[in-house]
């Protein structure tokens, strides 16, 4: 008899209403790749609604935990980033949530992945930094708003030989995807595992857990075979916490 899948919990954006669009009054959103990936690498996928004092419930029914990026930001009052970048937007009751979320999971050592935004607010929740417009700190920066469409690659990436994500994914190098304006610059508890050429801060990774990764680029889409190695890494240990 094959085992239960490990369930997954995902993390879904927020828009406001949109009279003429999809709906008139607040609505959650997520790309169906996410959940794909997931079911295809042996996950239970299951979406997750922003309330914030359900999250401890929640992840108690969770072998996993997926925090999803999006088109906003974290707020720079979160790690002490002083005055907002006019780039800056937020989705506060989101964000408020994805924290109580990590939380909780990591309270009761599940395996996390961050994925783009999901990266970046991993990284503020382990006491971290984030720059809020790459291009005034890396001035000489790719272009990682990639210009071309979401599901080719945009750069390449170095992982950090020994790290998790390295053992994972078997690779020196992975091209991956690219649509952020921040980054980390700082990742508190954590520890960098992959790096663009510019510097840039691509994936961390927090020692000694399960499996607590974040990466920046968008591995959903599974442009490379690492993007499908890391989600079965992410179900493995997931596997693992749910026996």
């Amino acid at each position: 008899m094959n085992a239960p899948r490990p369930l997954i919990g995902v993390t879904l954006d927020s828009e406001p209403p949109t009279p003429g669009g999809y709906s008139g009054f607040p609505w959650y959103a997520i790309r169906q790749n996410y959940m794909d990936m997931i079911a295809a690498c042996g996950g239970l996928p299951v979406a997750l609604g922003h309330e914030p004092e359900l999250a401890v419930e929640l992840v108690a029914r969770l072998d996993g935990l997926v925090v999803t990026g999006g088109a906003f930001d974290v707020p720079p009052d979160l790690y002490g980033g002083g005055e907002w970048h006019a780039t800056v937007q937020t989705k506060p009751r989101r964000t408020l949530a994805e924290t109580a979320l990590i939380r909780a999971a990591m309270a009761r050592g599940i395996p996390v992945l961050g994925i783009c935004g999901g990266m970046q607010l991993l990284a503020v929740v382990l006491g971290g930094q984030l720059v809020q417009h790459i291009p005034d700190t890396y001035p000489a920066s790719l272009a990682h708003e990639q210009p071309n469409p979401r599901n080719e690659a945009g750069h390449d990436v170095h992982v950090v030989p020994g790290t998790h994500l390295a053992r994972l994914v078997g690779q020196d190098r992975l091209a991956v995807n690219s649509a952020h304006h921040q980054a980390v610059s700082d990742p508190g508890r954590a520890v960098v595992c992959a790096t663009a050429p510019d510097g840039v801060v691509e994936a961390i990774e927090l020692p000694g857990y399960p499996l607590c990764i974040g990466v920046q680029w968008h591995p959903e889409f599974g442009i490379s075979a690492g993007d499908h190695l890391l989600f079965n890494g992410l179900i493995d240990a997931a596997r693992q916490t749910g026996t």
